[in-house]
């Protein structure tokens, strides 16, 4: 807080700091113990704040002082143009889902789920018992911790029917979060001279791995109940692609569920085609009215790729996530993530698995359920009563987010500008389409912060677009 005790140090000290010579020495801990009757912890808990903020240095037995200010001066980093040359693939730009927003504004741009939907209480007390064991100090096996692998397996082998053989806890490699896992997958699975299919709209992180490897997109439309396997199946014999990654649950942005009957025939297009399926299974904690239905649980051949993460509903703190895949492919992956990173952090991979094992798991996940359906239904009623415009074309059963689409003559772009500067974030349908937008969208995440603030949200977005259509 502001006004507690060390805050008032720091800032008498930084006072006194604008004004001092450099190297002047500071007043002993001693002395400000005695002068703010505080304990030394506090006092050196604000001279920590200060030589972070590099005002002040201390040097071992002789005190405090204020650090010498070096003068600013511009950097020519021109050389640099010269040495690295054009780059060879040119990434998209960040999402606007990644931004960070103030507390005074609407957010329903972000990516991830408010804090108050997280089981801070398990993942704090996960965070403590992993400090005190052997996987916090040692080195882990680079595929992850066997324990945690095996978990992985078993939440995929419970969902596959009988006659089929599931997934073992050796087909598993965990991941420090999906999208670095994306980069890898595309690595191992893409070759050069191939292209990589997607569905229209997708996941805008996706793109940017795909863009970063140097792999173009194939997109193939995809609509409330899943892709089109017609399309999908033109999109493999024209392009010569032998990937295709898709979320066949609860997709970002659309939130769309593949209906059973699409996820077999793709399934049955992808073998055909001797391809690969990279199942995004991201919204997997995420279900609200229906529950999630892992592809992969119907392939014991290879052809699927599991992406499955916990990032999104254990906590954004802790990036775990793991790739199920088998035969060499799995090879191939691990490959590429031993060349990008060795291991995951043992300690993340110990909580990650502390809190998904907890009785305390499956109450919190039925608990979500009920949050999530209360802000979809909110934020859906909000739009309905100021912003009839926005159709929300496909209610979502699960995930994070609604999908509208804008009357046609809607400019995203500045629309978004003009919410913003209202006090509302949301994110440009453009930024999840791999070719030009097939209409105006915007995606809107219900589950940020203060719901209450909803209504607000919505009478924000119907004045601004009056004022984008009237530009």
């Amino acid at each position: 807080m502001d006004n507690d005790s060390s805050a008032v140090i720091v800032r008498e000290l930084r006072a006194a700091v604008a004004v001092a010579a450099p190297g002047a020495r500071l007043p002993s801990t001693r002395a400000l113990v005695q002068r703010h009757r505080v304990s030394p912890l506090t006092v050196q808990q604000a001279l920590r704040v200060l030589a972070g903020e590099g005002l002040i240095e201390s040097r071992p037995g002789a005190g405090t002082f204020v650090r010498a200010r070096r003068p600013a001066k511009a950097a020519d980093f021109g050389w640099q143009t010269a040495a690295l040359r054009a780059p060879q693939v040119r990434a998209r730009p960040m999402s606007t889902a990644v931004r960070s927003a103030g507390d005074d504004v609407v957010a329903w741009h972000s990516g991830y789920p408010a804090r108050e939907l997280l089981p801070e209480r398990l993942v704090r007390a996960a965070l403590t018992r992993a400090t005190r064991a052997d996987p916090g100090l040692l080195r882990p096996p680079v595929a992850g911790l066997p324990e945690l692998q095996a978990w992985f397996a078993r939440e995929l082998a419970d969902a596959t029917p009988a006659g089929l053989t599931p997934p073992l806890p050796g087909d598993v490699i965990v991941l420090p979060g999906s999208q670095s896992g994306l980069s890898s997958i595309f690595r191992a699975l893409v070759s050069r001279d191939r292209p990589l299919v997607v569905e229209s709209p997708t996941y805008w992180g996706a793109m940017r791995a795909a863009a970063q490897v140097g792999v173009d997109l194939v997109p193939v439309p995809s609509g409330p109940a899943g892709p089109d396997p017609d399309e999908l199946a033109r999109a493999f014999a024209e392009s010569g692609a032998r990937v295709f990654y898709a979320q066949p649950n609860f997709a970002n942005p659309t939130g769309a569920q593949w209906a059973p009957d699409v996820a077999d025939r793709v399934l049955d297009v992808v073998r055909e085609h001797g391809a690969f399926l990279v199942e995004d299974d991201w919204a997997h904690d995420f279900g609200i009215d229906a529950a999630a239905r892992p592809l992969a649980a119907h392939d014991d051949a290879g052809h699927v790729v599991y992406l499955r993460s916990l990032t999104k509903s254990v906590a954004p703190g802790l990036r775990v996530a793991a790739v199920v895949a088998r035969g060499p492919a799995r090879e191939r992956i691990l490959a590429e993530r031993a060349a990008d990173a060795v291991y995951v952090s043992g300690l993340l991979q110990a909580a990650a698995l502390d809190v998904v094992t907890q009785p305390g798991w499956t109450t919190h996940l039925r608990g979500l359920r009920h949050q999530l359906r209360e802000r979809r239904d909110l934020l859906l009623s909000s739009l309905r009563e100021h912003v009839p415009q926005a159709d929300v074309e496909h209610v979502p059963a699960g995930g994070l987010n609604l999908w509208a689409r804008l009357p046609g003559e809607t400019d995203v772009g500045r629309l978004a500008g003009e919410c913003e500067r209202r006090g509302l974030l949301l994110g440009p349908g453009d930024e999840w389409f791999p070719a030009e937008p097939s209409a105006p969208y915007v995606r809107l995440n219900f589950s940020g912060p203060d719901p209450a603030g909803f209504p607000r949200g919505a009478a924000i977005l119907a004045d601004a677009l009056v004022a984008a259509l009237a530009g």
